[in-house]
């Protein structure tokens, strides 16, 4: 039976046919490590869990990567708030997320790349971008030159020009565009930093990840995962970066799940769950009240790209279905 994915790029289904006969690079981008994980990255691991399952069943020998951002300004803060190293907080929570995956039944995955074990990839990669023509350094900074990629918003659909023109003024005087973005920036007291031809600093978030499924997929590979919140600029920025420093194709496939809503009482419309919007439940809260288990089936009750929305209700209907399966599997077992 023939394999067909939905491919964000084309915005069609697509034949899959991976890279390498029999063989399947899949990247999914992981969690940032500074607190607990909430319902909304659940739906995005448990779906692709699902995909990296029915690979392997397929026959395919999948390597499946899966990064920690264990250095960013959240962590950062955080860890200054609590009077603890930014790696120690971010192991933690590392930890954490192990707990919470195992407890959802997700299945390891073949890699977990750390942003701070790859800064001299990172460095590697800006300095291909630079010496191709696609970056520039200002004050410390190393950006990304936007119009130097005429395919730049392939994946969104988005018009640089349109974007250019909706663009607000930004406050960075050292940006050429204010659409491009920070590959590099310098160290500021306080905080952890590598040194780098640019002077010493860390990485901008978009860099990390093209580096990373670089080193362990190599430049060019099938299956690229994430929220649908990624698309841009996050995936829009790596495609950018990866094919400007490699001069290949990046990704093949696109596969982005749906937001998970939550509907607060005398709210008509439902909202994306998320921290910034403070209406997020953390996996291990809603674990002390439901099996796993049924947390899992309800996250799998629509389509992976459709949104669904959490409830009490929804979560009691999961619970029941759950239970009814069991009792029926049960029965077999007589």
């Amino acid at each position: 039976m023939t394999l067909r994915l939905y491919n964000t790029m084309s915005q069609t289904k697509e034949t899959f046919t991976p890279l390498v006969p029999g063989k399947v690079g899949m990247y999914v981008c992981g969690v940032t490590v500074y607190d607990k994980c909430h319902i909304g990255h659940a739906r995005a691991y448990v779906a692709f869990d699902v995909v990296y399952r029915y690979l392997r069943h397929r026959g395919y020998e999948v390597r499946y990567v899966r990064n920690f951002t264990d250095v960013d300004d959240k962590i950062i803060a955080r860890a200054n708030e609590r009077g603890v190293d930014p790696r120690d907080l971010a192991t933690q929570f590392i930890d954490e997320f192990h707990t919470d995956m195992a407890a959802l039944n997700v299945a390891p995955v073949t890699v977990e790349p750390r942003v701070t074990d790859h800064m001299d990839d990172i460095i590697r990669t800006v300095q291909q971008i630079l010496d191709h023509g696609h970056g520039y350094v200002a004050d410390g900074h190393v950006y990304f030159s936007v119009d130097s990629m005429p395919g730049y918003g392939k994946l969104s659909g988005r018009n640089l020009d349109d974007m250019r023109a909706g663009a607000r003024v930004d406050a960075d005087e050292r940006k050429r565009n204010p659409l491009d973005f920070v590959l590099w920036k310098p160290k500021k007291e306080g905080e952890p930093s590598w040194a780098s031809p640019w002077g010493d600093g860390r990485p901008g978030w978009h860099i990390e990840c093209s580096t990373m499924s670089a080193a362990h997929l190599g430049e060019t590979f099938d299956i690229h995962g994430g929220g649908k919140d990624l698309i841009f600029p996050h995936h829009e920025n790596e495609i950018a970066q990866s094919e400007a420093a490699n001069h290949k194709p990046y990704v093949r496939y696109w596969m982005h799940n749906g937001f998970v809503n939550v509907k607060k009482e005398n709210e008509e419309v439902a909202q994306k769950m998320s921290k910034s919007l403070d209406n997020f439940f953390c996996i291990r809260d809603v674990t002390t009240h439901y099996h796993p288990e049924a947390l899992r089936y309800f996250l799998l009750t629509t389509h992976y790209r459709s949104p669904i929305t959490y409830s009490v209700e929804n979560l009691d209907e999961a619970t029941a279905r759950v239970e009814y399966i069991a009792e029926s599997l049960a029965k077999f077992d007589r």
